[in-house]
């Protein structure tokens, strides 16, 4: 019997911690265990971990550190706001409008990445970051001045205000400046944010395990044998970032209709520090850790409410512990020894 590799244990190990999670809170939604915050935070939930992942795949798997994921999560919401309620006459079921809007906020979301990739994946290091930083802000404050209306017309768009869109008196405003989307009818649901999960985990965990993932990778053990060895250096660099630029749309769709009304400021570069936040104490290409790191980091806040002022403090402290014992070796050496005694009790079982 042929014994499975390592990579496929660990796909595998990943699909169950996102199914058991799944089946456990989607239990206590039906039998009314959830208190109405925390089954507010499922959703959330799930477009953060994608947002995660989609960041690993930068950060941890090409090697490059991007400051700006927040901007194409941005690009992704605001476009998938304006597509489902562009199709909200026209294609009844809620399911479908929501899939055309993540579609379309991924694609629009990847357009973004290949038209600021193309350029700025030719530097390194902060140089970098900082491009990317300057783009999060610069997104945020285009959405700030962009009105966007529909009417029987079909859509309008102006930088200077909405009466500028020259609409119908029946017409609808979409985005509203810096007041943000309103008026959003709610389409996201917890087992659609657990499929776009599946997807893309599905997506990342193949990428990483192909040619192109381990030339990926190869250029960032060592960018110039790659590069002596005939890759294309900004081709598979491009390739890893739009791909991470798609996810993060998709999530943002997920993310605005989850909500009422939706603002540019929500995407900032607090935004994008978070994200990166739950790479960091994740463990950077480790995909596992930044589902379980997202997950418990977005309802962490939300359980320390009770503490009022001091919730940030108590988050800021657990942040701070997190990191030291994630990269302290003496931590890091006793769960190995965790890990080999576990490990020897379950052969030993399989032996008997």
């Amino acid at each position: 019997m042929k014994k499975i590799s390592e990579s496929t244990r660990s796909s595998f190990i990943n699909y169950s911690i996102i199914l058991v999670f799944f089946l456990v809170f989607q239990c206590l939604l039906s039998m009314g265990k959830l208190s109405s915050s925390f089954s507010g935070q499922l959703i959330p939930i799930c477009a953060y971990i994608v947002m995660a992942l989609s960041l690993n795949l930068v950060v941890g798997i090409s090697g490059e550190l991007s400051l700006g994921h927040a901007g194409f999560m941005s690009v992704g919401a605001f476009s998938g706001v304006v597509v489902a309620t562009s199709l909200q006459g026209t294609v009844e079921a809620s399911p479908l409008r929501l899939l055309i809007a993540m579609v379309m906020g991924a694609l629009i979301a990847a357009l973004a990445g290949t038209i600021i990739g193309i350029p700025v994946l030719r530097l390194r290091g902060d140089y970098l970051a900082i491009v990317t930083l300057a783009f999060g802000e610069i997104i945020k404050n285009v959405l700030n001045c962009l009105y966007v209306g529909v009417d029987n017309h079909g859509l309008h768009f102006s930088m200077k205000d909405a009466n500028a869109m020259g609409m119908e008196a029946d017409g609808t405003v979409i985005i509203n400046g810096p007041m943000g989307a309103l008026g959003i009818q709610k389409l996201s649901t917890f087992v659609s944010g657990i499929l776009l999960v599946f997807v893309v985990l599905f997506v990342i965990q193949n990428l990483v395990n192909s040619r192109s993932g381990r030339a990926v990778q190869a250029i960032r053990d060592n960018r110039i044998a790659a590069e002596s060895c005939g890759l294309n250096i900004t081709k598979y660099k491009l390739m890893a970032f739009v791909t991470s630029a798609a996810m993060a749309g998709a999530a943002g769709a997920l993310y605005a209709l989850n909500y009422s009304t939706v603002v540019p400021k929500k995407f900032d570069f607090n935004t994008s520090i978070l994200i990166l936040v739950f790479v960091v104490l994740g463990g950077i290409g480790n995909l596992r850790g930044s589902i379980i790191a997202a997950a418990v980091l977005t309802v962490l806040p939300e359980m320390l409410r009770q503490f009022q002022d001091y919730r940030m403090l108590v988050y800021a402290i657990v942040l701070i512990l997190i990191m030291i014992c994630t990269n302290n070796q003496k931590a890091k050496e006793i769960l190995a020894k965790f890990g080999s005694v576990f490990s020897r009790k379950k052969v030993a079982e399989e032996d008997k």
